[in-house]
C-alpha cells in the first residue's frame, strides 16, 4: 500500500511540475505580446515600454520613487 502512495505522490509532483512549466510559458508569452503591443501602438518616439505603461496607467516617475 505504501508503494502505491509513493507512486501517487511522484505522479502528482510531475503533474504540478508540468503545469507550472505551461503556466510560466503562457505568462511569458503574454508579457512579450503585451510589451510589443505597447511599443507598437502606444509608446511615443524614444519612449521605453516601461515608461509608456506608466504613462498609460497615469503614474509618474515620482510615484515609483515614493514607494
Amino acid at each position: 500500500m505504501a508503494k502505491i502512495a509513493e507512486t501517487d505522490e511522484k505522479i502528482a509532483e510531475k503533474v504540478v511540475e508540468g503545469y507550472k512549466k505551461i503556466e510560466n510559458g503562457v505568462v511569458e508569452g503574454y508579457k512579450k505580446v503585451e510589451d510589443k503591443c505597447v511599443e507598437t501602438m502606444f509608446a511615443k518616439e524614444g519612449e521605453s515600454v516601461e515608461d509608456a505603461k506608466k504613462r498609460l496607467l497615469g503614474k509618474s516617475n515620482n510615484d515609483e520613487e515614493a514607494k
